[in-house]
C-alpha cells in the first residue's frame, strides 16, 4: 500500500484539480451511485471525533478525524484516511487526513466561488485564520482574480504566520490586510468566508454591511454552532447548501429553519445546481449564502484522485502490511 504525506499530496495535485474533483462529486451525489451513512460524531466537551466511511463505484475510503477547537500549540484538526479497493477490499493507500480535509474543504468553498461569485470579484474576507481559513483563501484565489484579502481572527497571534504562509502559496502580488474587527473585514469584501467553530455569529448583524456579497460558511458542522447572524437571512436572495445533510447538521441552517427566518423550500442544493448544468447569474444574484458541512463522499473522491496522481508521478512511500 502507498502512504501519502502532506508533501506527497502537494506534489500530486493542485487546488484546481481538487476543485474539479468536488464538482465531479456533486454529479456522483445526484446520481446516488454511492453508499455513506451519516458521519458518526463522538463528543467530549468541546472536542469531537468524526468517523466517515463511504463506498463508491471507484473506491472505498474511511476518514477518522479529531477536532479540538481549543488547541493553542497544536492544530485543531488531526486525521487519517484509509483508501481501499472496491473490488478486493485491500488497503491501497493511507493518506494524511488533515491535509486532505484542508484541501477538499477548501475546494468545496472554491467550487462555490467558481459557480456563485461574480467573475470580477477581487476582494476576500476570511473570518477565522486556522487551517480551514487558510485553504479557503487559497481556493478563492484559484477561482477569482483576488487582489485584497482581509483577515480577522479573535486572537491576533496567529495572523502573521497565517499571512506569511498564505503569501508563499498565492504569491506576493495579493495584498493581505489583518484587521481588528469583522465589520472592517466585511466592509470592502466581495466574498466573505467564515471558518470558525463559534457557537455565536461571527459576522456583524448589520444588513447594510452584508448586502450583495457571497457568503461561504465552512466552520459550523453541528447544530450548536452558528457563524451567520439573523440579518443575513433577512436579506439573502439565495440560500444554498453543499448537500442535504447540511440542513440538519449545521446551526447555520437548522436554527434559521427552526426560527422561520428561512423556509426549507427556499434552500437549494449545490449538487442539483451543478448536475442540472444551469448557469448561475452571479451579477444579478444579490446576496448569496452558501453553507457546507461536507460529507464522506467528498473525501473518497479526493483521496482516490490523490492516490491516482501519486501513482502516475511515482510519489509516496510503499508500506507492507
Amino acid at each position: 500500500m502507498l502512504f501519502l504525506s502532506e508533501q506527497d499530496m502537494k506534489q500530486s495535485v493542485t487546488m484546481k484539480d481538487v476543485i474539479d474533483a468536488i464538482d465531479d462529486t456533486y454529479h456522483v451525489y445526484e446520481s446516488e451511485t454511492f453508499q455513506a451513512p451519516e458521519r458518526m460524531h463522538v463528543q467530549d466537551g468541546d472536542n469531537t471525533l468524526l468517523l466517515m466511511p463511504c463506498f463508491t463505484g471507484d473506491a472505498i475510503a474511511t476518514k477518522l478525524v479529531t477536532i479540538f477547537p481549543n488547541n493553542q500549540t497544536h492544530p485543531t484538526l488531526h486525521g487519517l484516511v484509509v483508501l481501499n479497493s472496491n473490488e478486493t477490499g485491500e488497503v491501497k493507500g493511507v493518506l494524511n487526513g488533515s491535509f486532505l480535509t484542508g484541501m477538499r474543504t477548501g475546494a468545496i468553498g472554491g467550487s462555490a466561488v467558481r459557480h456563485l461569485a461574480r467573475e470580477d470579484a477581487a476582494s476576500l474576507a476570511v473570518i477565522g485564520t486556522g487551517t480551514q481559513g487558510f485553504y479557503q483563501a487559497i481556493a478563492a484565489c484559484t477561482e477569482r482574480p483576488i487582489k485584497h484579502i482581509y483577515l480577522y481572527n479573535r486572537s491576533n497571534e496567529k495572523i502573521e504566520a497565517f499571512k506569511s504562509s498564505l503569501l508563499n502559496w498565492v504569491g506576493k502580488a495579493i495584498q493581505v490586510h489583518p484587521v481588528s474587527s469583522p465589520e472592517e473585514a466585511v466592509n470592502d469584501a466581495d466574498i466573505v468566508i467564515t471558518a470558525t467553530t463559534s457557537k455565536d455569529p461571527v459576522l456583524p448583524d448589520n444588513p447594510d454591511l452584508l448586502k450583495d456579497k457571497l457568503f461561504i460558511g465552512i466552520g459550523s458542522f453541528q447544530p450548536s454552532m452558528r457563524e451567520f447572524p439573523k440579518s443575513l437571512y433577512d436579506i439573502a436572495d439565495v440560500v444554498m447548501v453543499d448537500t442535504e445533510h447540511a440542513i440538519a447538521e449545521s446551526g447555520d441552517i437548522a436554527t434559521p429553519l427552526e426560527k422561520e427566518w428561512v423556509t426549507e423550500d427556499a434552500i437549494t442544493a449545490m449538487s442539483r445546481h451543478i448536475a442540472s448544468g444551469t448557469e448561475f447569474n452571479s451579477r444579478e444574484a444579490g446576496t448569496v449564502v452558501f453553507k457546507s458541512t461536507g460529507m464522506a463522499l467528498f473525501d473518497v473522491v479526493v483521496a482516490n484522485l490523490m492516490y491516482q496522481k501519486a501513482q502516475e508521478n511515482n510519489v509516496g512511500t510503499r508500506l507492507s502490511m
